[in-house]
Order: C-alpha cells, then sequence, then structure tokens
C-alpha cells in the first residue's frame, strides 16, 4: 500500500450499491513535512553523447522539503533548489564547460529551482508531480514519476520516507542549445536529457 493509496470496501455489492473508497487509516502518521537528507538522497541526469552513449551525471549539491498528505495526495508539495556549481560528470574538464557559457551560465544563473503545482496518485505506491523548473531564468513545466518505496525510523529516531522519480525533458526549452556537429551526422550532445530522483527524506519535529 502506498503512502497515498486507497482502499475500497464493497459494503453492499449484492445490493448493486456503489464501491466506497477510504483511505488507509495507516497512512496518517505519515502526513506532514519533510527535509530532504542530501547525503542519502541523488539527483542525476542522463544525456546521448556522440549518438552513441550514455553520459551520466549529478549535483552534488542540493536542498529540499516535501509536505505529504496521507489523507488528500492533490494537498502535497514539493521544492527542490539545486546549485548547478556542484555539478559531477566524472570529469573536471566537461563539468567546467557545462558551467560555462555554453550551457548552464553558473556565474549568472547559479541555482536550478523546482515548486511543484500539482500532485497525483496513480494507484499502489505509482505518482506524479507536475511543478515549474527553472533554468537559466527560464521556467517551464515539468511532469515527474514517482514510485514510493516507503517509510522507516531508523537508528537515529529520525522518521524517514523514500521515492524513486524519472522525467525527461529538452534541454533547449531552457535555452541550453549548444551542440556540435558530428562529421557521421548528428549531434555530440543529445536535446532530450533523462532526470532521475533518488530521495530519502526526514519528517520535522513537531
Amino acid at each position: 500500500m502506498g503512502i497515498f493509496g486507497r482502499k475500497t470496501t464493497d459494503t453492499a455489492e449484492s445490493a448493486g450499491t456503489a464501491t466506497i473508497t477510504a483511505v488507509n487509516p495507516d497512512l496518517a502518521a505519515l502526513t506532514g513535512d519533510y527535509t530532504l537528507d542530501p547525503s542519502h538522497s541523488t539527483i542525476g541526469f542522463v544525456a546521448r553523447h556522440a549518438m552513441v552513449t550514455n553520459v551520466k551525471g549529478k549535483f552534488n549539491d542540493f536542498e529540499g522539503t516535501l509536505h505529504l498528505d496521507g489523507g488528500d495526495p492533490a494537498r502535497s508539495t514539493a521544492s527542490l533548489d539545486v546549485k548547478i556549481d556542484s555539478i559531477d560528470t566524472g570529469s573536471a574538464d566537461r563539468d567546467g564547460h557545462l558551467k560555462s557559457a555554453d550551457f548552464f551560465k553558473t556565474d549568472e544563473f547559479p541555482a536550478m529551482t523546482f515548486r511543484s503545482t500539482k500532485a497525483e496518485a496513480l494507484g499502489g505506491d505509482d505518482y506524479r508531480i507536475t511543478g515549474d523548473l527553472e533554468i537559466l531564468g527560464t521556467t517551464r513545466q515539468i511532469t515527474i514519476d514517482l514510485e514510493f518505496n516507503g517509510s522507516a525510523k531508523d537508528p537515529f529516531g529520525n522518521e524517514r520516507v523514500g521515492f524513486e522519480g524519472k522525467a525527461e525533458i529538452l534541454r533547449s526549452d531552457w535555452g541550453l542549445t549548444w551542440n556540435a556537429a558530428l562529421e557521421t551526422g548528428g549531434v555530440l550532445v543529445s536535446d532530450k536529457i533523462k532526470l532521475n530522483f533518488d530521495i530519502s527524506a526526514i519528517k520535522n519535529a513537531g
């Protein structure tokens, strides 16, 4: 049963009455405000390189908050702030290029932000969150598909929840248009970027 999961109870099926959908009362305890734990979370991306392989990267410096509503998923929210200068693809030269004026222009635009505008329960452990992603001063809407991984209390007494998420964007929608043509046809860097999220969040005290 997911964090916003619902269970159905047939109250009078034989009499032809409608099925009643009831909120799982066990989820009420998960409702609350949470803070992302960066040391146990990953904000990553994948880009196609030279038309033949994938380059993976991540951002090492970010912070975020969640508000989870176990009774009404539509009232849940998420916020994320990422320092783009923390980009890490495993190559210092490539990271430097990505921070430059060809791509993220981190001197002028140091942060990437996401603010949710809509949350939906899709059934089971699957959810969808829609929101505004700002990069280079441009804001576009994106949709992130999420899977709830569960909740637990860690050895230090922290109440945690976990999610995995994924989304696809076209970087050109945010003005990230730099590229180089290949002699064999195609371009060096794909326009389509896959985003992936592995989130652990700790429930705030109180």
